[in-house]
């Protein structure tokens, strides 16, 4: 029977006039595609982290390292002294029983000139997500800290011995031989611990999260969109024409538009977010610096070469071989 047809037999069945019939199915399938938008929504601001390291340190003035720049996410939990976290544009006084973020591959450095304890957290993302939480809002850099937060840290301390660093300076920490072994304690953790973790990671987040706002303002679908199709696409060749399609702006309006959101233009975005992913995977897989350039839609594996190093000062042959790779 013809799809029309069945539609006829339904009306005839149900005895309710075509009018009738069709203005319920525009009603459904109207709340059909809000219900599907709303679960792609849920699904790009899931959180999804996996723990790195974790553990407790006391420092004395030795705390000080400049141009830290890694694919992990770092969280601090102060429980007595003084230190600074400094920013490309401002710089932050650490206080006690307050936690700070700091999201993956954002320049910073630290600067502490007494004593300083505290609680540090490394988390990376999902490298199979297509499209990092952190891309999505700007989170506070400081929150305020309560007791229930510090049992939650010192829950997450308990239950994942080992993760401690052996050495405090990030070029040390950030090369494969620190991060190849938390890795592998993470894989072989048991799932009940792991699952436990995860939701620890999840309820600090979500605090940092209740005082983030939105990077893409709700009134703008368009940049919305572009955002959304380079998430999508981030394994292809992406062209500013495609993106301008897809919003029905001209190429220069689109430039416009996005570089006074993001505050760069479409494609330093993407360069940038295909460099980002292409460090993870290097952190997380262990494959060839040919087959990443492959699956991050570059053909030409001297560009995606050039470009790595324009954006991380070093080429990643240098860089996979620094992280042991």
């Amino acid at each position: 029977m013809h799809v029309i047809d069945k539609i006829r037999h339904i009306i005839d069945i149900l005895k309710i006039s075509h009018y009738t019939f069709y203005a319920y199915f525009f009603i459904l399938l109207k709340h059909t595609q809000q219900t599907f938008k709303i679960m792609m929504t849920k699904e790009k601001n899931k959180l999804d982290f996996t723990l790195l390291n974790i553990g407790y340190a006391k420092h004395d003035g030795d705390w000080n390292f400049k141009n830290i720049k890694s694919p992990f996410a770092r969280i601090h939990y102060i429980l007595e002294g003084e230190a600074t976290i400094i920013f490309q544009n401002t710089s932050i006084k650490l206080k006690a029983d307050h936690m700070y973020l700091t999201p993956a591959h954002v320049h910073h450095g630290y600067e502490c000139s007494s004593t300083l304890s505290l609680f540090y957290i490394h988390i990376y993302e999902n490298p199979e997500r297509k499209s990092s939480i952190f891309d999505r809002y700007i989170f506070p850099k400081e929150i305020f800290a309560d007791k229930f937060l510090l049992e939650l840290v010192k829950r997450l301390h308990s239950i994942n011995p080992g993760r401690e660093l052996s050495i405090y300076d990030p070029k040390s920490y950030d090369n494969s031989s620190e991060l190849m072994k938390n890795i592998a304690i993470q894989i072989n953790s048991p799932f009940a611990l792991e699952a436990e973790s995860q939701a620890i990671i999840q309820l600090l987040i979500s605090r940092f999260l209740a005082g983030a706002t939105s990077r893409i303002p709700d009134v703008d679908k368009r940049l919305s969109r572009v955002l959304d199709y380079i998430d999508d696409h981030l394994h292809q060749q992406i062209s500013i024409d495609a993106l301008a399609d897809l919003t029905f702006l001209s190429k220069d309006h689109l430039i416009r538009l996005f570089k006074k959101h993001m505050d760069v233009t479409p494609m330093k975005y993407i360069n940038q977010k295909k460099i980002e992913k292409a460090q993870l995977m290097m952190l997380v897989d262990d494959i060839n610096i040919q087959e990443i350039s492959f699956k991050l839609g570059f053909e030409n594996i001297s560009y995606f070469n050039r470009l790595f190093k324009k954006m991380t000062g070093e080429n990643p042959t240098s860089y996979k071989r620094r992280i042991g790779r």
